[in-house]
C-alpha cells in the first residue's frame, strides 16, 4: 500500500510566489514615490525661477520709476543718487546712465538677453562720455561688491570694456573686445 503525503511544497512556493509579488508590487511603489519626488522638486525649482522673474520684473519697474522721479526733480534727485555732479543737469544725466546700464544689468539677470548680448550692449553703452563719467563717479559704490554677485561680473565686465574701447585703433566700437566667460 502506498501513503499518499500530502506535501507543503505548493503551499511554500505559493506563499513565496505571494512574497516575491508583494516585494515587487513595493520595490515599485518606491520607484513612483522616488519619480514623483523628483518631479515635485523640478516643478518647486521652476516656480521659484518664475517667482523670482516676476520678482524682479516688479524690482525693476520700482526702480525705473524712483529714477523718472528722481530725473524729473533736483530735489530727489539729490537723494537718490550719491555720485558727485557738477550740474543738476549732470546729476539727471547720471541717473538716465544708471537706468540704462540697471536695466541691461536686470534683462541679464531675468534671462531676457544672453551674456554675450549684454556684452554687446554694455559696449554701446560705454561709448558715450556721459556714461564713462557717471561709471567714473560710481566706483567707490562697485568696490563693495561681493566679487562672484552678478553686478561685480557685469561691472569687471563694463571696466574692461571701457579699458578695451580706449586702448583699440578703431572707431568701429561695435568690434571691439569679448564677453568674458559667464
Amino acid at each position: 500500500m502506498t501513503t499518499r503525503k500530502i506535501g507543503t511544497g505548493g503551499l511554500c512556493s505559493a506563499a513565496g510566489a505571494g512574497l516575491a509579488l508583494a516585494a515587487g508590487c513595493l520595490a515599485l511603489l518606491a520607484a513612483q514615490q522616488r519619480k514623483y519626488a523628483e518631479l515635485r522638486a523640478r516643478a518647486d525649482r521652476a516656480e521659484r525661477a518664475e517667482w523670482r522673474r516676476a520678482m524682479m520684473a516688479e524690482q525693476q519697474e520700482l526702480q525705473l520709476y524712483l529714477l523718472r522721479k528722481a530725473i524729473e526733480d533736483p530735489d530727489l534727485a539729490a537723494v537718490y543718487s550719491v555720485a558727485e555732479a557738477d550740474s543738476p543737469t549732470q546729476r539727471r544725466q547720471f541717473l538716465f546712465a544708471n537706468a540704462l546700464y540697471t536695466n541691461a544689468v536686470l534683462a541679464y539677470r531675468s534671462g531676457v538677453v544672453t551674456w554675450e548680448e549684454l556684452h554687446g550692449h554694455l559696449r554701446w553703452i560705454a561709448t558715450n562720455p556721459v556714461f564713462r563719467q557717471y561709471w567714473h563717479a560710481t566706483r567707490h559704490q562697485r568696490a563693495s561688491l561681493k566679487d562672484s554677485s552678478d553686478e561685480a561680473r557685469v561691472g569687471r565686465m563694463t571696466d574692461t570694456l571701457i579699458r578695451d574701447l580706449d586702448e583699440a585703433d578703431t572707431d568701429e566700437y561695435w568690434v571691439v573686445g569679448e564677453p568674458p566667460p559667464e
